[in-house]
């Protein structure tokens, strides 16, 4: 029997967790033939090839290159440049995993092109059409066939919306896979003792979102946050690219940010760091006694990790992790942020696991693509 064809697609940071443990649950299957697409979203070695080779993700076969842009450039740039290799492969689906521009603009391209499509993380929502991965999620999911979902809120939202209910698998979450995978190997990472933080307390933050970073009257609220935190609590920052050219260095461990009229200076306890690869950032997480953060996918692991969480948005599309996890949202200002911290000192969430978060994501989902192509599968599947 002919193997089937899947293309994979991943082209941003958060995408190379999710797809590691659908690679690995399917390269063993004789059943399936798959081709790796990586759009070049994100590009540099930090953001992508440390994660490649962290996660152990084969190289490639085809890479677009497509990097930076608008929203709009670079969702057109992955449009125009997928669609020749999809044409060329001719898969009978097409994976994508997430919510980046990636995501959307290969789901639009295999769609029209009458390739099935099947998105991994369906059906989570923040209900806020202000955030970019609001609008990819919303977009990809009208056109999805196999809804592959991480938490009970993703299947509500999609039944609610429409989707027919033998369409929605709830598998678990993909990226807790790759967490789960590789937790021993990254405490074994020697990254504290490269920071001289061994033994020590300390905190770690992350900001990429537009809406955080890109006006500086915004920014300026979260790192006023953030400094006066850091008077207590050591944090540690890698940097995003896109947080980067928002801040302007003034020492090693010193930044401002604004005009120099009215910068604000941070604490030198706010250690601004480089990017850095899968195993050394999930030891830092590891080890830490608080995250402060806005993505996603870092709710969702400091969950399963036990480490305190607050996330620097007034919304969430993981409300699992508020509910049963150790997450609260902390909203964007100054005061609010401080409140938050404070409430979590007074009164720390002892974190419950959501349900199928146990490292088989990957397998479950190989077994509904068994099912819907094949008509057999060897496990079973929560649906």
């Amino acid at each position: 029997m002919t193997p089937i064809k899947l293309a994979m697609v991943a082209g941003a940071r958060p995408n190379f967790m999710k797809i590691a443990p659908l690679m690995k649950a399917l390269d063993g299957d004789p059943d399936f033939e798959v081709t790796l697409i990586h759009t070049g979203q994100h590009y540099d070695d930090n953001m992508s090839g440390q994660f490649f080779r962290d996660l152990g993700i084969p190289q490639p076969q085809h890479h677009l290159e497509v990097g930076s842009g608008s929203h709009a450039q670079q969702t057109a740039e992955i449009m125009k440049r997928i669609e020749p290799v999809l044409e060329t492969v001719r898969p009978a689906a097409i994976v994508v995993v997430g919510d980046v521009n990636s995501t959307a603009a290969a789901a639009l391209v295999a769609k029209k092109l009458g390739i099935d499509v099947v998105h991994a993380e369906a059906g989570l929502r923040s209900f806020d059409r202000n955030m970019p991965e609001e609008i990819n999620r919303i977009v990809t999911d009208s056109i999805t066939d196999i809804f592959l979902v991480t938490e009970e809120s993703g299947r509500i939202n999609l039944l609610r919306e429409g989707v027919a209910a033998d369409r929605i698998h709830l598998v678990g979450n993909l990226m807790i896979d790759s967490l789960r995978q590789n937790l021993e190997r990254a405490r074994e990472s020697d990254i504290a003792e490269r920071l001289g933080i061994r033994g020590q307390a300390y905190g770690v933050v992350t900001l990429h979102r537009p809406a955080n970073v890109d006006d500086p009257d915004a920014l300026g609220e979260i790192l006023g946050a953030l400094t006066t935190i850091a008077e207590t609590l050591p944090l540690l920052w890698p940097v995003h690219p896109r947080t980067r050219a928002r801040l302007a260095h003034t020492s090693e461990n010193q930044a401002c940010v604004g005009h120099p009229a009215n910068a604000i200076a941070l604490s030198p306890s706010l250690r601004l760091l480089e990017p850095l690869g899968y195993l050394d950032f999930l030891s830092l997480e590891a080890g830490s006694s608080l995250v402060l953060t806005d993505s996603g996918g870092i709710q969702e692991e400091t969950t399963v990790l036990g480490v305190n969480c607050l996330t620097l948005r007034d919304n969430t599309e993981r409300p699992a992790t508020v509910e049963l996890g150790t997450n609260r949202l902390a909203g964007t200002k100054k005061d609010s942020i401080l409140a938050a911290w404070r409430e979590m000192q007074a009164s720390p969430r002892r974190a419950q696991i959501p349900p199928l978060w146990d490292g088989q994501a990957g397998a479950r989902s190989r077994e509904v693509l068994r099912d819907f192509y094949l008509g057999v599968s060897k496990m079973a599947v929560g649906s």
